[in-house]
């Protein structure tokens, strides 16, 4: 089944907008839907990519011809930044709108770039969600090859994600020149593949790597830029810099994960428990970009109580959710220690463990543990606050 079969949660804005998304995750297929009689501008196209890097000025002789008012879509804007500045021109002169669509924001967020002060919204597209799969959703298969919409439902998805790893380092990291050692960045993908769901460690992953501290802390933003991987920090109730803890780092999916580590067989029982949680994390972004789901991500670990954790610690105005992932299909009153102890914060106003058993439970006042199902149900029908 092609990915265009998928109706995607994302919305078009009314007016210009950037869509950034890592390759493969259907971008280009959802603007040719939505804005099918839109001017389309490719920028992988290699013959126009020259052109209009030699001469800029055909980009305005491109968009001149389209009637004030129109759209006009442009895929893959980071390869010429420059080419931003006819976009506000065009926008503001013939009232046109832009459909700005990227597999990196790094190019774009470098000194002097135009970023349109203000006149386009930033958007972000994330891999297949259960909502957008419908009856073909399978968690045992996303878990082990992800949802990326390029990779799900073809014949072969290991060869298919190894092969999407080598394009990344090829297109996105070569090509464009985003560093200066290919053999140490090489190094330190499968490094930080085993990170996912972990405190980072810059030190563990540069001397593992066999590059700098400085070198790793670059890396690190090129995953994020290049929309692969985001980092999620520390709850701090109190702004004390000793309460300050190492953010976790989290992969934008579990096949993704595990092609970087080249671990793409049978799923591991101790693969499991990061790869839902990962997965989770990818969720809540996903609906957070596209349904305002909170205003701030964290995770929670007092000082106080080692061992003692919340995964997800969610902020909407002046109240916070609380989310515990657990892989296991069976529940124990043990995994609740983390959910137990934050209700000493006065803002919780829910606590929820999710897990992959199928009954849900009503454990005391406020915690509850949820099926996956449940927490899909409440997320595509927007309830997952009280």
């Amino acid at each position: 089944m092609n990915e265009a079969v998928y109706p995607r949660i994302t919305t078009a804005p009314p007016t210009s907008f950037f869509l950034f998304g890592a390759r493969g995750m259907g971008k280009s297929t959802w603007a040719r839907r939505h804005f099918s009689q839109a001017r389309r501008i490719d920028l992988l196209d290699e013959g126009l990519y020259q052109n209009l890097l030699g001469d800029p000025s055909l980009f305005a002789g491109m968009v001149r011809v389209v009637p004030d008012g129109s759209w006009v879509v442009v895929d893959e804007i980071q390869r010429i930044p420059g080419l931003l500045n006819e976009v506000h021109r065009f926008i503001e002169e013939k009232d046109l709108s832009f459909a700005l669509l990227g597999s990196s924001a790094r190019k774009l967020k470098t000194a002097g770039t135009n970023l349109l002060a203000g006149r386009a919204v930033w958007k972000t597209m994330f891999p297949l969600v259960p909502e957008e799969l419908g009856g073909d959703f399978d968690l045992e298969r996303l878990l082990r090859f992800g949802s990326i919409p390029l990779i799900w439902n073809v014949e072969n998805p290991r060869s298919t994600l190894e092969a999407y790893v080598q394009l990344y380092l090829r297109e996105e990291i070569k090509a464009e020149a985003l560093v200066k050692n290919l053999p140490g960045f090489i190094r330190f993908l499968p490094i930080a593949g085993l990170f996912h769901g972990q405190s980072i460690n810059v030190s563990a992953i540069a001397r593992d790597s066999g590059v700098a501290r400085t070198t790793v802390a670059g890396y690190l933003e090129i995953l994020e830029e290049t929309l692969l991987a985001s980092r999620l920090p520390a709850y701090e109730a109190r702004l004390r810099v000793r309460e300050r803890k190492h953010p976790k780092l989290y992969w934008i999916d579990p096949g993704l994960v595990r092609a970087v580590k080249k671990q793409l067989g049978p799923l591991a029982i101790e693969e499991r428990g990061p790869l839902l949680e990962g997965w989770i994390h990818s969720l809540l972004s996903a609906y957070a970009h596209e349904r305002e789901l909170y205003e701030e991500i964290s995770y929670w670990s007092p000082l106080q109580a080692r061992g003692v954790e919340v995964d997800f610690l969610l902020r909407r105005g002046n109240e916070l959710l609380a989310l515990e992932v657990k892989a296991s299909s069976t529940f124990s009153r043990s995994q609740l220690s983390g959910l137990k102890a934050i209700g000493d914060l006065p803002e919780v106003v829910r606590r929820i463990l999710v897990y992959t058993g199928p009954h849900e439970l009503k454990v005391s006042q406020d915690i509850e543990v949820w099926p996956v199902n449940r927490l899909l149900e409440a997320l595509a029908s927007n309830q997952l606050w009280p």
